[in-house]
């Protein structure tokens, strides 16, 4: 096994496994003796002629690990029989930092078990993925827990058993445990180093780092003030900024910056590590163009590090807005070694109001934006997340009323905080 499925072993029993069904986390455990507890919630759903699998990525190279998992689904949706149906999981250590492990979740309802045990047997050879089976016990009452080995999968005999039981929820969702320098980035250093890695099997990462050769100017402080503007797409940030740009004599500056519009679509392709690693740099460079402008005059932004975080955690962390960390988690913090704004203006519009918009302009949207549009738990999470940053924290304005009356709103912001 690779190095990483090794590692999690001596800890196994200790684990909490999560499976999402139809939006909602089950959690479940394992104990080597039973002590009569109950089926888990998960082995409730499951039909009596079902048969159950948990595959687990593992690699101690998470470039990998993060590209794997995103091929992984492709691959199992392609080569399963079509009765077996698949859901996100993951196995963590409770409150342990860098311990989840994310996976699917299989129930197999095919007449035989030979084409998807086959293909199981096949992904443990070569790839790094650690998988169990799940067997019911006599009534259905009892469910055990088979942890194959590689050095067994030729036999298909398995390396231990475990009994399956209830969990309790963690106390923390267990995908905020990964989140920190995976999801979003806090020092360029992190961001650097993932797209650095990425250099050969990404031929624009490398055109990326080349733009970073001056990033020491990232976290100097310009003569003049800096406002940034966020909200969701139809807010009226991008009338708010050019009017703002007008009014103030300022220098307008969109982010991510116009010198990586050509690399944006090849990195939304890619799994979050990868694709959060890029937009964290953006900010970086956007912060050098802010510097070298905010000698001259006043700079206003077109989003910022509130939106790269924002939309990074509310993807991240799946279920209800309550799953989100706590108001003050170290998550919402500010990179130390990036510029802060003067200012930070959230635009906020009522949803019926901004679908309209977004209708009017006709014009395409990133999968996010789409999601946004389309889940309306989704757009909540999001501004609960854009609400809870701080360093600075943003200052919330309606974008309802008349284009007129939010500049003239803001521009009382800035008169006030900025002194312009």
């Amino acid at each position: 096994m690779a190095r990483r499925t090794m590692s999690v072993l001596p800890q196994w029993s200790s684990r909490i496994f999560s499976v999402e069904l139809d939006g909602a986390p089950f959690y479940f455990s394992t104990q080597e003796k039973h002590r009569g507890e109950e089926v888990p919630r998960v082995f409730r759903k499951i039909p009596n002629y079902g048969r159950c699998y948990s595959l687990l990525v593992c690699s101690s190279d998470r470039i990998r690990r993060a590209k794997f998992y995103g091929e992984l689904k492709d691959k199992l949706l392609r080569d399963l029989p079509p009765e077996c149906h698949l859901s996100p999981m993951s196995s963590f250590l409770p409150n342990v930092k860098d311990s989840l492990l994310k996976g699917y979740f299989l129930n197999d309802n095919s007449e035989s078990s030979s084409p998807t045990e086959r293909l199981l047997r096949d992904l443990i050879q070569r790839d790094p993925v650690l998988v169990c089976s799940y067997l019911r016990g006599e009534g259905g009452q009892l469910w055990t827990q088979h942890l194959w080995s590689h050095a067994d999968s030729q036999t298909m005999e398995m390396s231990k058993d475990y009994y399956v039981v209830p969990s309790e929820a963690p106390e923390y969702h267990p995908s905020t445990l990964n989140i920190i320098n995976s999801d979003v980035f806090y020092s360029f250093e992190e961001a650097y180093e993932v797209l650095k890695k990425c250099g050969d099997i990404i031929p624009e990462a490398k055109s990326v780092l080349e733009l970073l050769a001056s990033r020491a100017e990232a976290r100097s402080k310009p003569d003049f003030p800096v406002i940034v503007i966020e909200g969701l797409d139809a807010t009226g940030k991008t009338t708010l900024t050019e009017s703002l740009r007008d009014t103030l004599g300022a220098c307008l500056l969109p982010s991510p910056p116009q010198c990586l519009s050509p690399m944006r679509a090849r990195f939304d392709r890619e799994p979050p590590l990868i694709r959060r690693a890029f937009y964290a740099l953006s900010n970086y460079i956007t912060a050098e163009q802010i510097v070298q402008e905010g000698m001259k005059t006043p700079v206003i932004v077109d989003r910022f590090w509130h939106s790269t975080a924002a939309y990074a955690i509310a993807t991240a962390v799946s279920g209800a807005v309550c799953n989100l960390p706590a108001e003050d988690s170290e998550i919402y913090r500010w990179p130390s070694d990036l510029l802060q704004p003067s200012l930070v203006v959230l635009l906020t519009l009522d949803p019926v109001e901004r679908k309209k918009r977004l209708r009017n302009r006709g014009q395409g949207k990133t999968e996010e934006e789409q999601e946004l549009e389309d889940n309306q738990l989704f757009r909540l999470k999001v501004e609960k997340a854009y609400q809870r940053i701080r360093g600075p924290a943003c200052v919330t304005v309606d974008a309802s009323p008349s284009t007129d009356q939010v500049l003239q709103e803001v521009l009382l912001l800035i008169r006030g905080k900025c002194h312009l």
